[in-house]
């Protein structure tokens, strides 16, 4: 009977040391789920300001595109102005 008890006795001793173990365990998986999912938080607040950075950039090329294209009218209209003026001042020198 005594025979029993001991292995009884190892039995629930190797059981509570399981316990303890699993516990143990468990607490180390929760801080490392807690820690991966700020760790996910960050990286999506990352994320959605290179988001919004690549949003402007695109809407800074339009404008820099669209900007171009008026520089270039301009230049234009300029040379124009430029061949027009040149008449007019030869016209006039002509007039002397």
């Amino acid at each position: 009977m005594q025979d029993s008890f001991d292995i009884l006795e190892e039995k629930v001793k190797r059981a509570a040391e399981l316990v303890r173990k699993l516990r143990k365990d468990n607490k180390s998986l929760d801080d490392q789920l807690k820690d991966s999912r700020a760790k996910l938080a960050d990286a999506d607040k990352n994320l959605a300001a290179l988001e919004a950075q690549m949003g402007d950039a695109a809407g800074s090329t339009g404008k820099i595109e669209g900007l171009t294209a008026e520089l270039e009218t301009l230049r234009t209209e300029q040379e124009q102005v430029r061949t027009r003026v040149a008449r007019i001042v030869t016209l006039l020198e002509s007039l002397d």
